[in-house]
């Protein structure tokens, strides 16, 4: 491929930014408007920290009896930023993603402020602008699929997602990819501990009118047993054949807003392909 030299400035986004005052609710509401998964804080035009979907979920969760409109941005974002400047290459960037097993870079100015970003959907996309020698799938995907069952019980769906430290898991059934999960799937199951504060008016409505609206609140463990991984999946995933080129996956990826695609030969499940692999191939590039 020969990305080694290849210039960050053709695939430097820009972002949005809030400031470390900014509350949770209102960082909530801009990550949704804009379908994006994170937002830089931004102090003095420098970047000082990362606020993202799973830092929202996670405060959630640690609230106590705090309410939620008083909690602010600097309370939960993540401070300790990885970055890299406009003068280093797309390989040097792919190497950094890897190691310290991130998805996004802040890129920085000669003075230390705020020039962009890079996604691993940003570098997916090189092999479809730049790369012109093929590679098959089969070269860079992961043969060792993690799956659960459709009948599984979501307390060993999750169990299996944080066990394996992985951000999605194939859901088959007799070899065949039936479905797939990610860690975003799981908000609705847990919505009641967060619910009142946290949802608005329609998601309370729609909430309070399904089924056991109440059950969670007295015992977590038993209503999380009352739901399986069919339940939350997603089901019918997009899917490649093993035999595709990088190239197609990532046109996937990006048309479809998706990190990771089940690998299939005759139909049957043989690997999964994210884009971390993609991100690897680009880190290892000879």
């Amino acid at each position: 491929m020969q990305l080694k030299n290849a210039s960050l400035n053709q695939i430097i986004k820009n972002t949005i930014t809030v400031l470390p005052k900014t509350s949770l609710l209102d960082a909530r509401q801009i990550l949704l408007r804009h379908r994006i998964g994170r937002l830089i804080v931004l102090q003095n035009e420098k970047p000082v920290g990362v606020i993202t979907e799973k830092d929202l979920v996670r405060a959630i969760y640690q609230l106590g009896g705090k309410p939620i409109e008083s909690i602010r941005v600097d309370e939960f974002m993540s401070k300790n930023l990885i970055s890299i400047t406009e003068k280093d290459t797309i390989y040097d960037c792919a190497k950094l993603m890897l190691s310290h097993r991130i998805s996004s870079i802040i890129v920085l100015k000669k003075d230390g402020s705020l020039a962009g970003i890079i996604t691993k959907t940003d570098l997916a996309s090189i092999f479809l602008t730049q790369v012109s020698t093929p590679l098959q799938i089969s070269k860079v995907m992961t043969k060792n699929v993690i799956t659960v069952k459709p009948a599984d019980s979501l307390l060993y769906v999750e169990s299996v997602l944080v066990n394996n430290r992985i951000s999605r898991v194939i859901v088959e059934r007799k070899k065949t990819p039936v479905g797939i999960i990610t860690h975003r799937d799981f908000i609705p199951a847990k919505m009641p501990l967060w619910i009142k504060q946290y949802a608005d008016p329609k998601e309370t409505e729609e909430f309070t009118l399904g089924a056991h609206p109440h059950e969670y609140k007295s015992n977590q463990l038993s209503y999380l047993l009352t739901f399986i991984a069919a339940d939350i999946m997603t089901p019918n995933p997009v899917v490649v054949d093993v035999k595709e080129d990088v190239s197609t996956v990532a046109l996937l990826m990006i048309r479809h807003g998706i990190s990771g695609l089940p690998v299939v030969r005759n139909s049957l499940l043989v690997g999964i392909i994210t884009k971390t692999d993609i991100v690897r191939a680009i880190a290892f590039d000879n």
